[in-house]
């Protein structure tokens, strides 16, 4: 299993401050840096200009919502970050919510299957760098093709949770990129759900290495709150049997998150994406100095 760091866009870092959390990554070993998209930078931008700065560590966005952007759009710029970084880059994608996507940008989320469906069936073939023709309902493209010089078939993967969207990353995809779930949950329902041996499973979860449990429990608790509000990861937290977005997250010391990590893997996880909270000072950089003392 390979072990990578979530790096947030919450408006306080800045570009410096990314390239920084990704040469820190690669300095420890690790083979991924995943990066969301949410109300700040442009993640697939932003990783084609980490890519530049950082020349070994792998990229990939987690996740870059699929409504705003057309497939052929997400495509051409994808496969130029792709080329900028040596293919070093994974694109994932993600429906968003309802609340994003129909409440905030007014943009239907009727039929999301249907569209993560038409979506794909344009994105795949382009990602694969092979010309496209679709005639769907939502999306209609005829003869496209892209000439990105120096882009390679470009892996991409879908933030899947439920069981038609996990098919659906199964058949079309190269996999799913996920968050808020437990290892019981991925293992039961999660991995088996894909129905594609090889498919990459990448797993998102929250990670502190600490001795002060209560106190970092509660530091999630308050920094993930909403996580456990949102119904999609709601139904995963449930399935997992745990209140909130705290009981999913890996706290305690040494022995006790090799064990966590160790369940993820041995549920069918091929890439650990681990977000790196911080409760007490230096927390964060003993973390990622765990988690870089597992690379083999």
């Amino acid at each position: 299993m390979k072990i990578g760091i979530m790096m947030g866009t919450n408006g306080s870092s800045t570009i410096d401050d990314l390239v920084g959390m990704a040469r820190g990554a690669e300095e420890a070993g690790l083979d991924h840096v995943w990066l969301a998209n949410i109300f700040s930078f442009d993640a697939i931008s932003t990783l084609a200009i980490i890519g530049r700065e950082v020349p070994r560590i792998k990229l990939g966005t987690a996740v870059t919502p699929t409504y705003p952007r057309h497939p052929t759009a997400i495509a051409q710029q994808a496969l130029t970050t792709a080329a900028a970084t040596n293919n070093r880059f994974t694109l994932g994608i993600g429906l968003s919510h309802k609340l994003v996507i129909e409440d905030m940008l007014g943009l239907s989320y009727d039929k999301p299957a249907r569209h993560m469906t038409e979506y794909l069936r344009v994105l795949m073939p382009l990602a694969r760098r092979q010309p496209v023709s679709f005639n769907g309902d939502e999306f209609k493209v005829s003869g496209w093709n892209l000439d990105v010089p120096g882009a390679d078939p470009m892996p991409v993967v879908v933030a899947a949770l439920g069981p038609l969207m996990l098919k659906i990353a199964g058949e079309l995809a190269d996999g799913t990129n996920t968050w808020m779930v437990g290892p019981k949950t991925m293992k039961d329902h999660i991995v088996p759900g894909l129905g594609n041996q090889s498919s990459k499973v990448i797993g998102g979860v929250p990670m502190i290495l600490t001795k002060n449990i209560e106190r970092a429990k509660e530091k999630v608790a308050q920094d993930l709150v909403m996580y456990g509000q949102l119904p999609s990861y709601r139904a995963m937290l449930d399935k997992e049997g745990v209140d909130g977005p705290e009981d999913i997250a890996c706290i305690g010391d040494e022995n006790y998150l090799r064990g966590e990590i160790q369940r993820y893997e041995d549920a069918g996880v091929t890439d650990l994406n681990v977000a790196i909270m911080e409760s007490e000072e230096g927390g964060r950089a003993r973390t990622l100095e765990f988690l870089g003392s597992l690379i083999h």
